[in-house]
């Protein structure tokens, strides 16, 4: 039966924690040094590893794939990330422990764990991307039983992912300059379900990697269309935009996305540091800033039309035009209807102002920020009047 500190209760579901690949390589690191040094146990007897965690829970986890050679001895613990959405749900994380000449405790990382190659992360380029926590983890687990049985020898350990190299393609290591794997995580050792944290930690280290790297300046964007769109290429057709083809090449083709965290963004880029941020987003989800909604998921509201028609108001658009808005199902289809009725430009120009004191008031004097606008129909559709002085000047900056 699970214990309730199992259990997280989010937004009003009851949900089931995970432990982190961290626990993972902890775990896995533990049974087998126990299985290498105690010689007269069989290995099929070593079913279960207790492990502790930083968050003070107790782990009790079954090692798998138990193989042993003549010094060494690998297995594997099986990831469980609860109703956490995570990628390496099922995982198996890999220890090899092998004896070795010498004293002391060697850690690194094997097929399918990543090489950081960036400065600004947790690991220093060149070492495994094996965060210092787990780090800790596994080095204090191995220790603990050479002291039970007596070992002052020295260990190699050696942490592996088989499925890493292929899942990593789907997380922020490229982004990172981490190359060919995953990253062995988790400051609590616990995964807590359905949590931002992750995410915008993932902001947090790709906005410090560019400030170790002497940057004062940030292009931020929320996904793959403004990411395709800062490229040079317009997401659906795939042709050259008029903008890209004017400024892409000077902004670069690899800004740090932010997905609906653009607030977190902006806070991160301000305590850290930077000096300028340039923001580059679609018009149906940078319109939301407006409104003060900084973070743009649906589940914390979706004023696109509202925002729209009180500025179609503004800019003399009569009832009728208003409640045609209201019946538009997207931010596409209400530039083209303003665009018909000659106010497009007005209301355009209302919105980006109200966008950029909105911009403003979030960074305050820390962080000058501006945002570049486009439609996945019309290509670049404007700037905010920080967004255009920033454009300008960027290469500069």
């Amino acid at each position: 039966m699970a214990d309730e500190r199992d259990y997280r209760l989010v937004n009003g579901r009851r949900m089931r924690c995970g432990y982190t690949t961290g626990s993972c390589a902890a775990a896995a690191a533990r049974a087998a040094t126990a299985i290498l040094l105690d010689s007269a146990g069989d290995p099929e007897e070593k079913s279960l590893v207790e492990i502790s965690t930083p968050a003070g829970r107790t782990l009790r986890l079954h090692p798998e794939d138990i193989s042993r050679e003549d010094g060494a001895v690998s297995c594997a613990i099986r990831k469980d990330a609860g109703d956490d959405p995570d990628i390496t749900d099922g995982i198996l994380v890999y220890a090899r422990v092998e004896k070795k000449d010498g004293t002391g405790i060697a850690i690194g990382g094997g097929r399918g764990v990543g090489r950081v190659t960036k400065a600004g992360l947790d690991a220093p380029p060149g070492a495994a991307a094996i965060n210092k926590i787990p780090l800790r983890m596994i080095r204090e687990n191995v220790e603990a039983l050479c002291r039970r049985y007596g070992y002052d020898g020295g260990l190699q350990v050696t942490i592996s992912i088989p499925k890493g190299e292929e899942l990593a393609r789907r997380t922020f290591n490229p982004n990172l300059g981490i190359v060919g794997g995953l990253s062995i995580l988790g400051t609590s050792g616990i995964v807590e379900p359905m949590s931002d944290d992750g995410f915008i930690g993932a902001i947090r280290a790709e906005l410090r990697i560019l400030r170790a790297q002497g940057e004062y300046k940030a292009l931020i964007t929320p996904g793959n269309y403004g990411k395709d769109f800062l490229a040079g290429f317009e997401s659906r057709t795939g042709h050259k935009t008029d903008f890209c083809a004017a400024h892409g090449g000077r902004l670069g083709d690899n800004p740090v996305k932010c997905s609906n965290y653009i607030g977190d963004a902006l806070d991160i880029a301000a305590d850290d540091g930077f000096k300028y941020l340039l923001l580059a987003g679609h018009i149906g989800k940078l319109i939301k800033l407006a409104a003060g909604n900084f973070n743009t998921h649906s589940k914390y509201g979706d004023p696109r039309m509202e925002i729209f028609a009180a500025y179609t108001g503004l800019a003399g658009g009569g009832r009728e035009l208003i409640g045609r808005i209201f019946d538009c199902a997207t931010s596409e289809s209400v530039i083209g209807l303003l665009t018909e009725e000659n106010l497009w430009d007005a209301v355009k120009k209302n919105i980006f102002d109200a966008i950029q004191k909105a911009l403003d008031r979030r960074c305050g004097t820390k962080l000058t920020a501006g945002a570049v606008l486009f439609s996945s129909q019309r290509g670049f559709i404007g700037c905010t009047a920080r967004g255009a002085e920033l454009l300008s000047r960027w290469e500069t900056l």
